[in-house]
């Protein structure tokens, strides 16, 4: 779940990171009002979780309380990514001398936290890792551990940091992997984290993304969740039940089974197939589980068919199947549907399906196969 700058501000600042001063505003009034007070050139800024703001031209400096009005005017008619910008940021401005960038990711291949920092910051990390792989310092640090102090005055060195700057460093460094593990963080990300014309060190943007797994235990974070600015059918799937992640193919998958998911898109793709969307029913699946699955995946104007892939384990596949047909009766538009099914109670899976008109495959190969030919 990503949340807004003005929110990913608020917990960094709480976890020590010097991060400006800022007044969320929702109207042009509001945003003069924000000038006057901060009597100095200001930066307005949309409030879009979409990434590019200031290429699509939500990022304004303003050097009077006329400016910034006349700047929010253009900035809240402005659409970025597809999403209307409501509110400003209105933040007083920086005098930048030097660019950096620091951010966390969890590193799956070694199961431990990555802290990246690099001295080309103001730009987008990847444009850095494909031009120039050496600016970038990594650092693992185990979540349960922290960051010690001096793998953080390791990192200030390599970026050329020098007296006090240094023990800033290690405190902004320091403060945001705790932040990180406090909010059960996927990514926290300071670009850029700026020197000013005094050497000090200032956090002016925060990007923050909450693993939707841990909200149940993040009730704050759980908070500022904005359901207008979800994905409409990745909100019915949440609410669902349904583990549902949009692709960009035309083949609608429904499977039950993360693992089988997965290996049901990738034998699609080794069809030459490409597959529309992640989705997962689980276990027990009924008629009306099944029925809000077809609804999502066909709510996708891209989809030209349906893979339906069945593993009878613990969930009967004749009980699934009957779920198949009941909802396929009250589709919102028709497409080809395929069916594979296995496992547990497969044959009389089979027969439901082929009474209802639906051919049952039982090898997964020949039913990708099948669906592809059916979109080709």
């Amino acid at each position: 779940m990503k949340v807004r700058e003005f929110e990913a501000r608020s917990v960094f600042s709480q976890h020590g990171l010097p991060v400006p001063d800022g007044v969320l505003a929702t109207s042009v009034g509001s945003v003069v009002e924000a000038a006057e007070t901060f009597a100095c050139e200001v930066v307005i800024k949309a409030q879009v979780l979409a990434g590019g703001r200031g290429k699509a031209g939500g990022v304004k400096l303003a050097r009077t309380p006329g400016e910034a009005g006349e700047a929010a005017q253009e900035i809240l008619q402005l659409t970025i990514a597809g999403e209307p910008v409501s509110s400003v940021l209105v933040a007083p401005a920086v005098d930048i001398v030097r660019e950096l960038y620091l951010g966390i990711v969890v590193d799956r291949v070694s199961q431990k936290l990555l802290l990246m920092a690099s001295g080309k910051g103001g730009v987008d990390i990847e444009e850095v890792a494909a031009s120039d792989p050496d600016a970038i310092h990594r650092v693992e640090m185990a979540p349960d551990e922290g960051l010690p102090a001096w793998k953080a005055r390791a990192l200030a060195f390599r970026l050329g940091l020098e007296g006090g700057q240094i023990a800033q460093f290690v405190g902004i460094a320091s403060g945001l992997t705790n932040a990180f593990v406090d909010v059960d963080a996927s990514l926290a990300e300071v670009n850029p984290l700026v020197i000013d014309g005094e050497g000090d060190l200032w956090a002016i943007d925060a990007k923050l993304t909450i693993d939707e797994n841990a909200l149940y235990r993040q009730p704050e974070m759980r908070s500022v969740r904005q359901e207008a600015d979800e994905d409409p059918a990745e909100r019915r799937a949440r609410e669902a039940g349904v583990s549902y992640i949009k692709l960009d193919g035309s083949i609608g998958c429904m499977v039950n089974g993360a693992g089988l998911a997965m290996a049901t898109m990738d034998v699609i793709k080794n069809h030459g197939g490409e597959p529309a969307n992640f989705l997962d029913v689980g276990g027990g699946a009924g008629v009306e589980r099944i029925a809000n699955a077809f609804d999502i995946i066909l709510s996708d104007e891209n989809v030209k068919a349906v893979l339906i892939n069945i593993f009878g384990g613990i969930t009967r596949a004749d009980d699934v199947a009957t779920g198949v047909i009941e909802a396929r009766r009250s589709l919102p538009r028709d497409v080809p549907i395929v069916v594979r099914v296995a496992g547990t109670r497969e044959a009389e899976a089979k027969v439901l399906l082929e009474q209802e008109g639906l051919r049952a495959e039982v090898s997964m190969d020949r039913a990708a196969a099948r669906v592809v030919e059916a979109v080709s």
